[in-house]
């Protein structure tokens, strides 16, 4: 799936990129590689999938304001799986 999920860069430099993601139901970030290790910030409540490169498709339910990290070399989807809108910063380290 390509992308039609909205990406706005709030912040970058050499240390840090600071991105908010906003997606309708059904949209999607398409298929990507993090090079960063980073920390995602929900915005809203939502219901996500993540698609894996395999297929593999593992639903979580974001809380606004309960925060994750993961580290550099993920590669999957994330869709706007719920029926209301969704929004998450994504804060990714370059100096790892």
């Amino acid at each position: 799936m390509t992308t039609t999920a909205r990406a706005s860069v709030q912040h970058e430099d050499e240390r840090v990129r600071v991105t908010r993601w906003d997606f309708e139901p059904g949209q999607s970030t398409g298929r990507h590689v993090h090079e960063y290790d980073y920390v995602v910030v929900p915005v809203t409540d939502g219901l996500t999938d993540v698609i894996t490169p395999d297929g593999t498709v593992t639903s979580s339910q974001l809380r606004a304001g309960q925060s994750y990290a993961r580290p550099a070399g993920g590669e999957h989807e994330v869709v706007n799986a719920g029926t209301t809108p969704l929004a998450f910063v994504e804060i990714e380290m370059k100096n790892n």
